[in-house]
């Protein structure tokens, strides 16, 4: 497992924050702090709750809800849902899923996380 730390704003339906969001190789969904989803839009149930493992081993979290935010790195724009985890090391957490979905690659010795801007256009067929 590898990260990358780089600073990230959220926009959310109430409200925005820029914070360091960790992109994490290792984990598979995207995950926010339970204090900061609330902050920043509305919580979704999910239809049925996730069991995710954690870092530490034989550790899992209980997953019940989610959230949609808008995400803005490096000047472009994103979108995807978070799962909302309460009492999360890191505030932020994109993961493998979020960074498939948008082509993330991540560069570990230059710490940079590679947009590939053809992917934040819009196609109309």
């Amino acid at each position: 497992m590898a990260v990358i730390e780089k600073m990230v704003r959220l926009v959310g339906s109430k409200g925005e924050r820029e914070l360091v969001g960790l992109f994490d190789s290792g984990a598979t969904y995207s995950c926010i702090d339970r204090d900061l989803a609330k902050e920043l839009g509305p919580l979704d149930s999910l239809p049925t709750p996730l069991s995710l493992e954690t870092a530490e081993a034989g550790r899992t979290v209980r997953v019940e809800e989610r959230v949609t935010l808008d995400f803005h790195l490096d000047g472009y724009r994103f979108s995807d849902e978070f799962m909302v985890v309460s009492n999360l090391s890191n505030r932020l957490i994109i993961g493998a899923a979020t960074m498939q979905k948008w082509r993330f690659k991540l560069d570990f010795e230059a710490e940079e996380v590679i947009i590939d801007p053809r992917v934040t256009r819009l196609r109309l067929l």
